[in-house]
């Protein structure tokens, strides 16, 4: 009896202190709560445009990594700590609940006199960074995050990720006309290379003059300026800019140097571009129906960051054999080309200039202006004359031994050899069929087919970077396929009009965006309407045609390089230290160098005396590979598609990303966002539905929209 008695109880001291909370700054509240991401790609971003990730808390530095299960190594249980009893007056409670089969501890603070209920909540809706899931309705209004701010999910106790907020101008801000003018000038010179540099290696190689060099970079100019127009208004409507791909170089090069065109006489470049039509227009509609389809929808399943990674970065080392051989004809201007451009957007890349890094944004530009500028004065100065020795006299011609041994300095140092600026028009409207009626061979249009399959898997993953740069969230995989099946569209534009190439999204936009933190539709969509304008001064087509070869091949080394690194990044997304995604990317590399370099080597001997230069070997394999069956046009398409890099690349990479076992984490899964979410969510709505009310003219079509 008496040990029940209330009274008879001891008289317990005082209660114990509650534990002080460490002073918080007010960041948010991945940094509260000490959550690291798993996904680097959904990380802040710096200045730089490099990736940063938060400070590891202490817990997480004690945790050891299982890179090959794709996940942190559960740390020994801990005894639940006993709640400190609430506080007097609503003061702040800080309460560690251990968190559902993870390894970190979530942190929540919440109010007494509130109920328990403040501080982070999940969002119902369970969205993550990668993307939108469906776990259930909302559970509550969302805080619309500030600008310094990265909104974080919370999905089954762990982190999902958290969307880049440190962009000046997103996807639907429009500050003003001055404001959008001057930033989307600034996109478009900062792509400046990746728009112009095509041209001008596909005219020469075709057996073009200046002037024609000259239209065909107008003509560009003005077909990128209204496909990126379609594409910001009925395509992702992400701001991506449109225009010639270094992804339909490589075959470009390979039908140029078809065996049917080795003998031509007369216009060669008029009938080969002809040709060139044709395929780019039959693989364009094909591209077209991909999309339209729905098709796309069903191929994204396959399509992961290790797959994009090799196969975009194959893109740029196909190259090699073009890119420095051709700089070493004039080592002098190559060399410094290379070495400022480097400079800029290496060494000097943190100098602002009124609040911008103007030589990391413009490194290619002021290294193109600075070396034209230095060979120019060079020329002036007579550095590159020789007695006796004319620049405009063919090399054939040439008797002199004397001009014979100077004959390629003079051609390739000078910088006054070319005449394109001189006899350009003012006025010039680009106009389509103005090569004449295309034609139309099977052979290469379904070279080009397998082409624009390769194109669509590097839209894809700048579709998914650039949103979560710029976008409140991933599109859904029916605007990713309604993106795809215009971006097949602006290709049939681009064979009609006779650019050399198809149109497609530039792979250096996702670099654009996140070192110029520029990620406005309507910047993008003025900075189009003015490329339109410049398209039509003829001037300015015969400006770009007058740069120097060895000039464009020195912004070729860096582009290539930037393009191959820009396609390795998107390993970010996935377990990069897995064994599983190191063997799976290595072999996908090794392989598309190694096995075109065996068709492109096949049946040719040292002393075999080549019609085209060695930098143009390569592309020859038609006449020469290993598939010599009866059937002429499927010897051609197995030889030259079998030789690409890309294609060898995406081949591996897909084959074996799909059927070697792995998680979603650890491969990296690309999330879009679901449609119904997606349909419920005013912001993704906003980001991506048609304008005009186009959407719900076509809501029956539920693969191709939201």
């Amino acid at each position: 009896m008496s040990n029940s008695d209330p009274k008879a109880r001891p008289i317990p001291g005082k209660r114990p202190p509650a534990p002080e909370s460490a002073a918080m700054p007010p960041s948010s509240w991945a940094k509260k709560t000490g959550f690291r991401p798993k996904f680097s790609g959904e990380t802040n971003a710096s200045d730089s445009g490099q990736i940063s990730l938060p400070p590891r808390p202490k817990e997480q530095r004690d945790a050891q990594p299982d890179i090959e299960a794709g996940r942190v190594k559960a740390t020994p249980p801990q005894p639940l700590p006993v709640p400190p009893p609430p506080a007097v007056n609503g003061a702040d409670t800080v309460v560690a609940f251990p968190a559902e089969n993870k390894d970190q501890t979530v942190v929540k603070r919440r109010r007494d006199s509130d109920g328990g209920s403040g501080g982070a909540k999940k969002d119902g809706s369970g969205h993550g960074a990668n993307g939108a899931g469906t776990n259930g309705p909302p559970s509550g209004p969302r805080r619309a995050a500030a600008r310094n701010e990265e909104v974080i999910d919370v999905e089954d106790g762990g982190f999902t990720g958290g969307r880049h907020t440190h962009m000046k101008y997103e996807l639907r801000d429009t500050p003003g006309l001055v404001p959008i003018g001057l930033y989307g000038f600034q996109h478009y010179l900062s792509m400046l290379g990746s728009l112009i540099l095509i041209p001008l290696v596909v005219v020469p190689a075709m057996g073009g003059t200046y002037e024609d060099t000259s239209t065909v970079v107008s003509t560009v100019l003005f077909v990128s300026g209204v496909t990126t127009l379609l594409h910001t208004s009925f395509g992702s409507r992400l701001p991506l800019i449109q225009g010639p791909s270094f992804v339909y170089l490589a075959p470009a090069l390979a039908i140029i140097n078809s065996p049917e065109f080795q003998g031509l006489n007369g216009n060669n470049f008029k009938h080969i571009m002809k040709e060139l039509q044709g395929a780019i227009i039959i693989a364009s509609a094909f591209q077209t129906i991909l999309g339209y389809s729905g098709l796309m929808s069903v191929l994204l399943r396959l399509i992961n960051p290790v797959v994009v990674a090799p196969t975009i970065a194959a893109v740029g080392l196909s190259f090699y054999s073009y890119g420095f051989p051709r700089v070493g004809t004039c080592l002098e201007i190559g060399v410094v080309q290379i070495l400022l451009v480097i400079m800029f957007s290496l060494y000097l890349r943190k100098i602002s200039v009124f609040g911008h890094r103007i030589f990391l944004i413009y490194a290619v530009p002021l290294g193109l202006a600075i070396t034209w500028a230095a060979a120019f004065l060079l020329t002036e100065a007579g550095v590159y004359s020789y007695k006796g020795c004319d620049a405009n006299v063919p090399a054939s011609n040439i008797i002199s031994d004397h001009c014979r041994k100077h004959v390629s300095r003079i051609k390739h140092c000078r910088v006054d050899t070319s005449h394109a600026l001189k006899s350009s028009p003012w006025f010039r409207f680009p106009y389509p069929l103005q090569w004449g009626t295309p034609v139309f061979e099977w052979k290469m249009a379904l070279v080009m087919c397998a082409v624009s399959i390769i194109s669509s898997v590097d839209s894809v993953g700048s579709y998914h970077a650039s949103s979560l740069l710029a976008a409140s969230r991933p599109p859904t995989p029916g605007v990713v396929s309604r993106g795809i099946g215009l971006e097949g569209l602006c290709s049939v534009l681009a064979g009609l009009w006779g650019t050399g190439t198809g149109s497609t999204t530039i792979t250096e936009n996702v670099h654009t965006i996140a070192v110029t933190k520029m990620g406005s539709r309507r910047a993008v969509e003025l900075g189009a309407c003015a490329l339109i304008l410049l398209s039509l001064i003829g001037k300015v087509g015969g400006f770009i045609a007058s740069i120097p070869e060895v000039m464009v091949a020195a912004l070729l080394c860096f582009m290539w390089a930037m393009l191959a690194a820009l396609g390795l990044s998107n390993l970010r997304y996935s377990e990069a230290g897995s064994s599983r995604n190191i063997i799976i990317v290595g072999l996908s590399l090794f392989f598309s160098l190694s096995v075109p370099s065996y068709f492109q080597q096949y049946g040719i001997s040292p002393n075999t005396n080549l019609s085209v230069p060695s930098y143009l070997q390569p592309y020859i394999v038609a006449t020469h590979g290993p598939f010599r069956s009866k059937y002429g046009g499927l010897n051609y398409f197995l030889n030259t598609v079998l030789s690409l890099n890309m294609v060898i690349a995406f081949l591996v990479a897909v084959i074996l990303d799909n059927t070697v076992p792995g998680s979603q984490q650890e491969r990296g899964v690309y999330v879009w966002s679901e449609t119904e979410a997606a349909r419920r969510e005013p912001a993704i709505t906003k980001d991506y539905e048609l304008p005009f009310r186009l959407g719900r003219v076509f809501r029956w079509v539920k693969w191709v929209g939201l």
